[in-house]
């Protein structure tokens, strides 16, 4: 099969759809516009299948297609190429970006069916597809940059969709604005490592790193690694730069799911998985990414917690999960964050598609207070959203709880975790079983509080269909990761098809240790007991006793004000970071510019001038007034020589 046929047809589809929905974008027909788009994705997704199948049949050791199609920069000894590169964990990135885009284009035909811009908004999305597929396919840092821009540029347009609401033009800029801050980190970290290996290709940097780890926080590979991993706090939404993902809800709920589960927010993650080798060799940076990662997770489980709008719960939610992905890279256990990455891909999408059918059976309304009760409008929508909530909360045998144990188990158990780590985990974990029975049992559980005027009602069959498939892929999407102590007590021994097939290019933490069947069965042990007694107390507070979260807000007093406020983050940020900025810039532009350099420019300008004036006295073409200079010059010069 041609291997350059597919990797361009998987490539181009989405942007030969961005260019035809892009050139009609003033066209109402979302069924044409959306056809047009979903299709463009699904093409790109048949041809993910059959670069997946192809690499199924290459010998496990060298699984890869790469692909060149030109010599993109050359400038002396700087070479790169315009190549593409699909092996096992791109290959898996590819399949969750067009299968998971794919459900998510079909998704919004019916849910954008009303929208003036949906031709515009299907281009975007298409052009989305497009640049995500060009961040996870090249086989070099600057094509991956190429698509890290792209997806960056797309989400400012898609956030911001509904430009003429000035709150959402706002978020779009927040998001804009504070990925370029990441953005710029990555570029330092891009040229401090070609400074030190002289390339940017993956497989050339990994060729050429060191045997021994680096212990020095002034080397090279640790500051070029903790520059790419600032770069990725901005685009996976971590301390300090997650702020711009809450906000990204302005968008219409689709892209919220584009956003937050198959494409934009994995790019950090993945960006880290892809030079897993050269971050081994960088353990400080790695215990930065573990402290990191860990504390996102919590913090941000617990203002998920207080959040009353149904896509701010899963906003907080996704930077919550993406904390436990980067907690895993931080341990070394980059195959987990893989899994739980694909998995997270399943069940977000799912419920942040299942919020926006909940959002299209009540006409727009997102406060989770004015809903309750809805399960028996939404019969498919409940659910649905019911397999992602217990794949979300780590129960067994849902997809969710494979991948979140093997994160807790390998930050206790990797030589690079700690145990310290492991208890911030099972609190986000036991934080996340709480928030998301609240957000369940207020949305569909219950009393009515619905308004008398809203009739809510299931969605059309275009948007339901999407939301079964990723159920079931909620269900069974982490039996290919069945540990291997789960695994020795089933029928038949299943092996770990997921640790087996990364294997290859996934290096394995150095010093890792045995594991213990006890302790790691006791800590998955602990970790299911507190999700369940967590949401069982959710279940008990919104349901049963709907009045205790009321009293309980109250005894908490101004902690609660605190969380519910978002720790005042943004407020910080505008009162220390921001407007002492503006304020400076203001300052720097009125006595430097202004004062300084203005007043400057004009006094030389005057001087220029009246020297000019001066000159043009003298020079004024009068014949008799020469002769007087003239007489004056022969006077002046005879007194001199004869006083001498």
């Amino acid at each position: 099969m041609n291997h350059q046929l597919l990797m361009s047809i998987l490539i181009l589809s989405p942007f030969v759809g961005f260019l035809i929905n892009g050139f009609r974008y003033k066209k109402h027909s979302a069924n044409l516009a959306g056809t047009i788009a979903t299709a463009a994705a699904a093409i790109s997704f048949l041809s993910a299948i059959l670069l997946f199948i192809d690499l199924l049949g290459m010998p496990a050791e060298s699984r890869k297609i790469s692909v060149s199609f030109f010599d993109w920069i050359t400038v002396a000894d700087f070479k790169v190429k315009a190549g593409f590169l699909v092996d096992q964990i791109s290959a898996v990135m590819i399949l969750i970006v067009t299968g998971v885009g794919s459900l998510i284009h079909l998704f919004s035909v019916g849910y954008m069916h009303h929208d003036k811009g949906v031709a515009k908004y299907f281009a975007y999305l298409n052009l989305f597809l497009f640049n995500m597929l060009l961040l996870v396919l090249g086989d070099n840092l600057l094509v991956m940059f190429v698509g890290w821009e792209g997806v960056g540029l797309c989400s400012y347009l898609l956030i911001g969709f509904w430009f003429t609401d000035k709150e959402k033009a706002a978020a779009g800029m927040k998001a804009f604005i504070t990925n370029r801050i990441g953005d710029a980190a990555f570029l330092l970290g891009m040229f401090v490592l070609f400074l030190t290996f002289g390339t940017l290709t993956f497989s050339e940097i990994n060729a050429l790193i060191p045997q021994s780890p680096e212990t020095s926080w002034l080397g090279a590979i640790t500051i070029g690694t903790l520059f790419l991993f600032i770069g990725a706090t901005g685009k996976s939404a971590q301390i300090p730069l997650y702020v711009w993902l809450p906000d990204a809800m302005a968008g219409p709920t689709p892209v919220s799911a584009l956003i937050h589960a198959a494409t934009m927010v994995t790019a950090g993650v993945y960006m880290i998985i892809r030079l897993n080798p050269l971050f081994l060799m960088a353990p400080n940076t790695l215990m930065v990414i573990a402290i990191i990662g860990a504390l996102t997770a919590v913090m941000a489980a617990s203002i998920g917690l207080t959040q009353w709008d149904i896509k701010k719960v899963l906003a907080y939610s996704t930077v919550s999960q993406l904390g436990y992905m980067f907690l895993a890279c931080g341990v070394g256990a980059f195959g987990a964050a893989l899994f739980h990455l694909m998995t997270h891909a399943f069940f977000k999408a799912l419920m942040f598609l299942g919020s926006g059918s909940v959002i299209h059976a009540m006409h727009e309304e997102q406060d989770i207070r004015k809903m309750g009760g809805l399960k028996k409008y939404l019969p498919i929508t409940h659910f649905t959203f019911f397999l992602g909530w217990v794949a979300i909360i780590g129960m067994p045998p849902f997809a969710g709880f494979f991948s979140k144990d093997e994160i807790l188990w390998m930050s206790f158990h990797s030589p690079l975790g700690h145990v310290g780590l492991w208890a911030l985990g099972a609190i986000g974990a036991t934080m996340t079983a709480f928030y998301m029975t609240r957000l369940m049992a207020l949305t569909f559980w219950g009393k009515s509080r619905v308004p008398k005027d809203v009739h809510p009602h299931e969605s059309p069959a275009v948007m339901t269909i999407p939301l079964i498939v990723l159920g079931i892929l909620s269900v069974i999407g982490g039996w290919i990761g069945i540990p291997h102590v789960i695994g020795s007590i089933l029928p038949g021994h299943p092996e770990n098809i997921w640790e087996h097939w990364l294997s290859p290019v996934i290096k394995a933490v150095p010093n890792l240790g045995h594991a213990e069947a006890s302790q790691e069965w006791l800590l998955m042990g602990v970790s299911v007991t507190l999700a369940a007694a967590s949401a069982a107390l959710a279940y008990h507070f919104y349901v049963q006793d709907p009045e205790k979260p009321k009293r309980f807000a109250a005894a908490m007093g101004k902690f609660y004000e605190v969380v519910y406020n978002k720790y005042f983050v943004d407020e910080g940020y505008f009162a220390w970071i921001i407007n002492p900025l503006v304020r400076t810039s203001k300052n720097i532009w009125f006595y430097v510019d202004v004062n300084f350099i203005d007043k400057a420019t004009y006094v030389l300008s005057d001087i220029v001038r009246g020297g000019g004036q001066f000159v043009r006295v003298l020079q004024n073409g009068n014949i008799q007034q020469y002769a007087l200079y003239i007489a004056i010059g022969i006077v002046t010069t005879l007194a001199f020589v004869l006083m001498r």
